[in-house]
């Protein structure tokens, strides 16, 4: 028997929940089977995990297929109809080892073929930890996982479950051990990134755990932050914007759109200036910082005019790296009962926003030639700056080591060096 097979769709933190799940097979014995963990982000997402799975039945014919993740937990009845499908396994369910105890050769067909649990019940932080998941450059640490908030466009609340946070201590023990092991860099990752804390005695902040990792491990070079909701980045998180050199100047906001009628029709907690004076408070602080976004095109009731405000505020924020989600609806969520955007004008609009987000980025591209940059090496030919920026280089360089730079060009997406 061969070890097992895993296929990952989706997010960060679903990649980062698939290895610690290859741990969990090894310990248990699982050997054989295919597991796919799947994304629910989107209709689209749950077509692809369909589709993934049963081009995986016809590679292996004959192993029992093992489906988990966002859309396991919140339709296990589709995949559980499916014949390609042998077990479903909720959220929850997947980080246990006993879970995994049930799937070895002689247990797999005795047990429940579905065992999805009530997600809204969980209140404990995941207790799994890996060490340097990623490149071998960087590593990715879940702080956070759930989310509280009901934005009426996302199902993935009812995938994850209510927010929960993992103590700082335990968080700070794990980079420590990481940058022990080499890792120049290191993200905290979660669902609900800004949210951290508020379970915890006392109620800390992400800025409180930023600050603290950075006091407490003195030899970590880089601490990034992933997708945050700006909104909520509290007074201590903006601090270290301004005075740690060691936290990354890039941030991934999740604004969503840019016309007010839109974000409330969504249910986000922010407005347009919100998101604007944001944008310009960090750039003061940290005047090199960069903006990624999350921007949907043609959510229900969008105009032509409020679609204008969403591709305005590309420039209005000074955005540099877009990610266009071209609205989807989710059963069983508030938007998906909303009159609908025609699917040619979703397409056209999400279209723009791309071609204003490649011109942003070669802005972006073009401003840095001539400037020294700090490059991580993620393989010999290719490294990311401070920003979060690509550089390629001709000549090989030791993966993992940071190097001063001078940029020399750009191409289409990226820098030279």
């Amino acid at each position: 028997m061969s070890a097992p097979v895993f296929t990952t769709l989706g997010c960060r933190l679903n990649a980062y929940e698939t290895e610690a799940m290859k741990a969990l097979a090894e310990s248990a014995g699982v050997q054989g089977a295919v597991v796919v963990n799947t994304c629910a982000v989107t209709a689209e997402a749950v077509r692809k995990a369909r589709q993934e799975i049963r081009r995986l039945r016809r590679e292996h014919p004959d192993a029992p297929i093992i489906v988990t993740g966002c859309a396991a937990q919140t339709e296990p009845e589709t995949f559980a109809a499916m014949p390609e499908v042998t077990r479903v396994i909720g959220n929850t369910e997947k980080m246990q080892a006993a879970t995994w105890a049930q799937l070895t050769p002689d247990l797999i067909g005795a047990t429940e073929r579905v065992q999805v649990d009530d997600i809204m019940s969980v209140r404990e932080t995941a207790g799994h930890l890996i060490d340097g998941f990623g490149t071998r450059a960087r590593a990715y640490v879940q702080v956070q996982n759930g989310c509280d908030h009901r934005c009426t466009f996302c199902i993935i609340p009812f995938g994850r479950g209510n927010s929960r946070s993992v103590p700082a201590g335990v968080v700070v023990e794990q980079i420590k051990r990481l940058v022990g092991q080499g890792y120049h860099e290191v993200v905290l990752t979660g669902v609900d990134l800004t949210s951290w804390g508020a379970d915890l005695p006392a109620t800390p902040r992400l800025g409180d755990l930023v600050r603290r990792i950075l006091k407490l491990v003195p030899d970590l070079a880089r601490l990034r932050i992933s997708s945050i909701d700006s909104i909520e980045a509290d007074p201590a998180l903006m601090e270290a914007i301004a005075t740690e050199a060691r936290l990354m100047p890039h941030l991934h906001l999740s604004l969503q759109a840019g016309d007010d009628m839109i974000l409330k029709r969504m249910k986000r907690r922010h407005l347009r200036d919100d998101a604007i004076r944001f944008c310009e408070e960090a750039r003061r602080l940290r005047p090199d910082m960069v903006f990624g976004a999350d921007i949907i095109a043609g959510f229900p009731t969008e105009t032509d005019a409020m679609f204008a405000n969403s591709l305005k505020l590309v420039d209005d924020c000074g955005l540099t790296f877009l990610h266009v989600f071209p609205f989807s609806p989710r059963k069983g969520t508030p938007a998906a009962r909303m009159p609908q955007v025609a699917g040619q004008a979703i397409r056209d609009r999400a279209a723009r926003l791309r071609d204003a987000g490649t011109r942003a980025c070669a802005t972006h591209l073009t401003a840095q030639q001539g400037k020294r940059h700090r490059v991580l090496m993620e393989n010999p030919h290719m490294g990311r700056t401070e920003q979060f920026t690509e550089v390629d280089f001709e000549t090989p360089q030791p993966v993992g080591s940071i190097i001063d730079v001078t940029i020399s060009g750009r191409s289409e997406t990226r820098l030279r060096a």
